[in-house]
């Protein structure tokens, strides 16, 4: 077995409506998209037509979300990278380039 290393993406998200949200993705965009999506739910706004997201933007978008109740919302994306055992199976293993 070899090891490779993929990167995720994890939304938590959560209001004084009921438990966290977790959601994980595989790019940053997909994540600050899901972002803005949630809080624009969240908020009665109509969703943000498909075109590339601004992290900014939606950053904006969660704090003035956040700051309508700040002790009980909370919005975080984290990066992780995670190790992962690769089978061989009867070819050589290619690094995957990041």
């Amino acid at each position: 077995m070899s090891y490779d290393v993929m990167s995720v993406y994890t939304l938590m998200l959560g209001d004084e409506n009921g438990p966290a949200t977790v959601s994980v993705h595989s790019t940053a965009e997909e994540a600050w998209r899901a972002l803005d999506r949630e809080v624009r739910a969240r908020c009665g706004l109509r969703p943000r037509p498909r075109r590339v997201i601004d992290p900014d933007a939606a950053t904006r978008l969660a704090d003035v979300w956040r700051s309508g109740e700040m002790e009980s919302r909370f919005w975080q994306i984290c990066p992780h990278r995670l190790p992962l055992m690769v089978p061989e199976i009867g070819r050589p293993v290619v690094p995957a380039r990041h």
